[in-house]
């Protein structure tokens, strides 16, 4: 257990190098995966990757990515709560986000970090427990280094909120079925929709 959760350093000093000290998402974002494939070849996990595509009910997929689009239009309709103004343009343009370099980073994002967190998060770092799990708290953990200085404060506690849930949703999705096909879709739903609504804010 303890070897498991020291695989979680690594990811999360990437997304903090590509953030904060090279000013860069796609630094960040491969760093991230980099480190993670790092850490499962460190780990030799013992949940396969076919989990991963594995038929799963298609009620937990509609309702899954159903649900999780909503993470964009949330994003819209809370944009001056939230504080996601011209703060987040600036931000954004700062990471090198920009132009056509939105495209790339949006259908990498969502068709490659799905399948990266959730066979991370949940299959390897996951757990049985019907029960919030330590390991919920550390997958939204890293997001704060994300939206900092690009929302208001009071408003990082809700979007951690709203992942702790989300992992922990994915979580029991994994545990009843053993597939991570309605997570990876509903993850990947939830990243485009955020994505797109970031983009066109800060067009």
């Amino acid at each position: 257990m303890n070897k498991k959760w020291f695989a979680v350093i690594p990811p999360y000093f990437a997304v903090w190098v590509g953030i904060f000290l090279f000013h860069s998402a796609w630094g960040a974002l491969v760093g991230f995966h980099l480190t993670i494939l790092a850490s499962l070849v460190w780990l030799k996990p013992k949940p396969e990757i076919g989990a991963l595509f594995r038929a799963s009910k298609w009620r937990y997929i509609l309702g899954n990515v159903l649900l999780c689009t909503l993470g964009g239009f949330a994003l819209y309709v809370l944009r001056d709560w939230l504080g996601s103004g011209q703060v987040l343009r600036e931000q954004v343009h700062q990471l090198g986000l920009d132009g056509a370099v939105w495209f790339g980073f949006i259908a990498y994002f969502v068709l490659i970090n799905p399948i990266v967190e959730e066979y991370f998060w949940r299959g390897v770092l996951g757990s049985e427990t019907r029960l919030p799990f330590i390991g919920d708290v550390i997958f939204a953990g890293y997001h704060i280094m994300i939206v900092w200085n690009k929302i208001y404060p009071p408003a990082i506690l809700l979007v951690v909120a709203a992942l702790i849930f989300a992992g922990w949703m994915w979580r029991q999705m994994y545990r009843k079925e053993k597939s991570l096909l309605a997570p990876v879709l509903g993850h990947a739903a939830a990243d485009f929709s955020i994505l797109m609504t970031v983009y066109w804010l800060t067009r």
